[in-house]
């Protein structure tokens, strides 16, 4: 098979764009053969064409047109055409499946053809041709980014290949991330809003994203491996007006719209033993708290280890907070985010350690948009015996380039934002939106968190499309300054909106300093509009029960800060998902073909040439020393049959042996994450 749409006419040749001119305005690359043999390249090749004609349309009217009848069962076709496709992509050799490489050669002969003419229908067989190619392809980014429940034999290099791809460039395809980006797709909208794709998007510039894949379950594969829970702790608990300090020399234009800028510089610091007193008492309702969640500003970033450590003590595996930096140099202003950690145990329900451990894996969201204080708020807040009222107070902060962080762990991709991030409809709600995470964690500085509020809002339109979870959460300290009108103050901090259970309000009751959240975890639909059958091999998550903390007398005894600096993590945050991605693909392997095993663990060694090919890093001196762990795993089951080989990893991985090196204990954790987390998501096919 050798076809290049090249042969069309020149862009210079031509006076209007045509498919090719289009995908080669765009990436500066030429239509070949070679897209081909990585299936994200084509689905964003297809995504960009009929985005740019407007020809999504077709698949749905005129109505009888679609889908083609030379494919009498075209939904399993182009499914089982992508699945085949991932497998050839592994070793791209004689020619691909027959749907594709037919519907192939169609849009290269007609890759010259006006785009005019493809908007219009005229050229029904090009229309044809792109959405049997883009559904294909999309068929074949299944698996790239979270793992699915449903897989098959073909396919496991390259879906491993696709998600180093994903966690080195922040994309699934091989084209420049600066210039036109595939990730993928979580959820599709449970409302009738039409998706053309259900396992991949493509985002064009200039906003970037970033894939982090931690391995943070419960251990075991029953139902409560399906559950998390989160403590909610709206601090500070108290806001005091000079908490807003001017920033000295700000004021200008105070003839016409004066404006000035401000810092939230909160007086008391966080309260350690309250947190620790709080934990305690938490525990004894829930036994464990999986995830710790404070709003904007909360923490200093100077607290942030000793809060980790405290943390660390109480089993606690993950914490999202929002995090102020005053900056030494007046000339750089403040830092604003929220901060994401890992505990590097990377296991929920593990004993409590007697000691410190290493520093926990970091990822930071920042804030793209700041606050504006105006007349109304200033009144609203009572804050004008720091602010002058008729002065506009902008937030003194750092505003950095726009990027999200998308966070999958177990079988949930997490966002967070911060407050006005929350409200923008700008590249970061289109990025969001696209990729549809699951859960969607917003930190706020804000008052109360009723449905009839902006935040509640804009919770509502991601509940509905693309059917994400939002949290939003915010200090209770700013909730109760929040008196418009002399209205009497509220103490509702938080809102919960999910697509399965509706809205939520949440409030602190009185002498309470914290509400556990339970989450649970259960399948979501995807749905396309091209005519595919819907599947049910996404995630969805809901608020199932709620209960207000209230700090234990006595604390836990643990210590209240470090007592040494952290050691320096066994793996950086980017090669534990590089890891991860891995381990993943073992899990699969050993389910559905065991027989390729060996040939796995050879590709993910230093020294494999598809790294080069996809202008890949060599993995670090660590990273490989983790993935010769992984092979001596593999190694380990090898002389048993293959059909028990599945279950004869899992108890191998779940043996904890006696001085074990840490770094083959992190290896082995990570791959007994991903085994029972493909046991949980589906007993009766493993």
């Amino acid at each position: 098979m050798s076809t290049q749409a090249d042969e069309q006419p020149t862009p210079e040749e031509v006076t209007e764009p045509t498919p090719a001119t289009i995908w080669r305005s765009v990436t500066g690359c030429s239509v070949t053969d070679r897209l081909l043999e990585w299936p994200p390249d084509v689905f964003a090749l297809t995504n960009l064409v009929l985005d740019r004609a407007e020809a999504f349309r077709f698949a749905l009217s005129p109505a009888g047109q679609w889908p083609p009848s030379r494919y009498p069962d075209w939904a399993h076709a182009v499914v089982e055409a992508g699945w085949r496709w991932s497998g050839w992509a592994q070793a791209p050799t004689g020619e691909p499946p027959d749907l594709v490489a037919h519907e192939w050669k169609v849009f290269c002969e007609r890759a010259g053809t006006p785009l005019e003419d493809l908007a219009s229908g005229r050229d029904w067989r090009l229309v044809e041709a792109l959405l049997c190619l883009h559904a294909a392809a999309d068929e074949a980014c299944a698996g790239l980014g979270i793992a699915l429940d449903a897989s098959g034999s073909g396919g496991c290099v390259y879906r491993a290949r696709g998600r180093e791809l994903l966690a080195r460039t922040g994309s699934l395809a091989r084209i420049d991330a600066r210039l036109l980006r595939v990730l993928p797709k979580v959820r599709t909208p449970p409302t009738g809003r039409p998706a053309f794709s259900r396992y991949a998007c493509v985002q064009a510039p200039p906003i970037e994203a970033r894939w982090h894949k931690m391995p943070a379950r419960h251990p075991g594969t029953d139902l409560r491996s399906e559950y998390a829970t989160m403590l909610l702790l709206p601090w500070p608990l108290t806001v005091r007006a000079s908490d807003f300090c001017p920033v000295e020399g700000s004021v200008q234009r105070l003839a016409k719209d004066p404006f000035a800028s401000f810092e939230f510089v909160p007086a008391e610091r966080l309260d350690l033993a309250l947190v620790d007193r709080v934990l305690t008492a938490a525990r004894q309702e829930v036994n464990a708290i999986d995830i710790v969640v404070l709003p904007e500003s909360a923490v200093d970033e100077s607290e942030i280890d000793d809060l980790e450590a405290l943390l660390d003590r109480h089993g606690v595996i993950s914490l999202h907070t929002g995090v102020r930096q005053r900056s030494a140099d007046p000339a750089r202003p403040p830092g604003n985010w929220i901060h994401t950690g890992f505990n590097p145990r990377l296991e929920k329900g593990r004993p409590l350690p007697s000691a410190d451990g290493e520093d926990w894996f970091h990822i930071r969201q920042n804030k793209h948009h700041r606050w504006s204080l105006d007349e109304s708020q200033i009144n609203q807040y009572h804050l004008g015996s720091v602010l002058h009222p008729h002065i506009r107070w902008w937030e003194a902060m750092e505003v950095p380039r726009q990027a999200v962080q998308f966070v999958e762990v177990a079988e949930l991709v997490i966002v967070s934002l911060v407050c006005q991030d929350l409200a923008e409809s700008d590249n970061v709600a289109r990025l969001i939106r696209s990729v549809g995470p699951t859960c969607v964690v917003a930190g706020l500085l804000d008052g109360p968190q009723l449905t009839s509020r902006w935040a509640a809002r804009y919770a509502s339109v991601l509940a509905d499309d693309p059917g994400s979870a939002v949290l939003a959460l915010s200090s209770l300290g700013m909730v109760e300054r929040s008196r418009p009108h002399d209205h009497g103050s509220s103490r509702i901090v938080a809102l919960w909106k999910d697509p399965d259970t509706g809205v939520r309000e949440i409030s602190l009751e009185p002498g309470a300093h914290g509400i556990v959240l339970t989450l649970s975890m259960d399948r979501a639909t995807r749905r396309t509009a091209d005519r595919r059958w819907p599947v049910d091999n996404a995630t969805s998550c809901s608020a199932v029960a709620m209960y207000q903390v209230r700090a234990s007398d006595s604390g836990s005894g643990l210590p209240l800060s470090r007592s040494a600096p952290p050691a320096a993590p066994l793996l950086e945050g980017e090669d534990l998902t590089v890891l991860t991605a891995w381990a993943e693909a073992v899990s699969e392997a050993l389910a559905y073909a065991p027989e390729r095993l060996d040939a796995l663990i050879s590709e993910v060694r230093a020294g494999a040439p598809w790294r080069a090919g996809l202008g890949l890093p060599e993995p670090s001196a660590r990273l490989n020393a983790a993935i010769d762990s992984l092979g001596q795993l593999v190694a380990a089951v090898a002389p048993v049959p293959a059909p028990g080989r599945f279950d004869a990893m899992m108890r191998t991985a779940r043996q904890e042996p006696p001085d074990e090196p840490a770094l083959d204990d992190l290896a082995r954790r990570v791959l007994l994450a991903m085994i029972e987390e493909r046991r949980a998501r589906q007993p009766a096919q493993t």
